[in-house]
């Protein structure tokens, strides 16, 4: 008996569990709904109510912000100066150097856009851009920009290709898409020309490596041709020795070249001649002024008139009588 009574209380104490203690587990806070949370809309026009109520609250916004626009203009004014000191100092060193005024020129502008590159991603650093990772969208985007910018980058291969292959340097005289002027400085992506009358003109590379272009003042001599009609009564001999003597004794010509008159067509109203003198490439235009002129004079000393054009009408018989 005692001993079921002693397996009846081990039982009963093997049947009790002992207390767990547990932890509370905490909610995250609820989050607003959309109803609660304030718009766009209303956090401006509450900041701006706050404004109108105590103005002094923007001057801590308005200083940032000048501070900001500040860094950015003195940025670009160090940037600026940099960059010219840098392109005459690198364009300086490279003509001292012996090497081509045009290459030299080229080279300084890309130091210049270099150092203005330089000055942009810091501007952008100071508006929190991270430049790194604008590099890489710029990286992945690279076939669309390339689409977008390929008239420039077009015009930036033609001026590289301008410097390696050198049709011109600065300051020939070229003709190329339709105008004409001097060379005055080839830059990345475009040639700047000053024509005769001193108007500035600038012209893509691209438009320029991609058509006939005629370098004007390449070589140091060229030919003047002076073309004058005379009159068919005209000796044919004494014309040409009294174009020839003017030829001669022009200022400006190359003694080592001798002047060449030549019978060149017989026209419907006149006897055209050619007459040609060389001359410095410089010299051109006083030269081929001065042997017009030359020309004029000796065929008036000489009697040989200068025909206007003209046509001979013949009348057959028959119909002025009938007329």
């Amino acid at each position: 008996m005692q001993n079921e009574q002693e397996l009846g209380a081990e039982q009963t104490g093997a049947g009790q569990a002992e207390p767990v203690e547990t932890t509370p587990v905490e909610q995250p806070p609820e989050e607003p709904t959309a109803a609660e949370e304030p718009g766009i809309t209303e956090a401006a026009t509450e900041f701006i109510g706050n404004v109108v109520e105590d103005p002094s609250i923007i001057i801590p916004y308005l200083v940032d912000a000048g501070i900001v626009v500040m860094k950015v203009i003195v940025i670009f004014i160090i940037a600026r100066i940099i960059s010219k000191t840098l392109k005459r100092l690198v364009v300086r060193g490279l003509v001292r150097a012996k090497l081509d005024q045009t290459i030299a020129k080229f080279f300084g502008n890309i130091v210049a856009w270099a150092v203005m590159i330089v000055a942009i991603m810091a501007i952008l650093e100071s508006f929190n851009v991270r430049t790194t990772g604008l590099a890489a969208v710029i990286a992945g985007a690279s076939l669309a920009i390339g689409l977008a910018f390929q008239g420039s980058l077009g015009n930036l291969a033609s001026g590289i290709m301008l410097m390696v292959f050198r049709p011109f340097k600065v300051g020939d005289v070229i003709s190329v898409s339709g105008v004409t002027g001097k060379v005055e400085e080839v830059e990345l992506f475009s040639t700047i020309l000053d024509t005769p009358d001193n108007r500035r003109l600038i012209i893509p590379n691209g438009a320029i490596f991609g058509s006939t272009l005629e370098n004007i003042t390449h070589h140091q001599t060229r030919r003047v041709d002076v073309n004058v009609g005379t009159v068919y009564s005209a000796d044919l001999d004494e014309t040409r020795d009294v174009l020839m003597r003017a030829a001669s004794g022009v200022h400006g010509r190359l003694p080592d070249k001798d002047a060449v008159v030549f019978l060149s067509e017989l026209g419907d109203s006149a006897i055209a001649w050619s007459v040609r003198v060389w001359v410095n490439t410089a010299d051109f235009w006083a030269v081929k002024e001065r042997l017009t002129r030359d020309v004029k004079v000796a065929l008036d000393n000489a009697g040989i008139g200068i025909p206007f054009p003209q046509m001979d009408i013949h009348i057959d018989g028959a119909v002025a009588r009938d007329a």
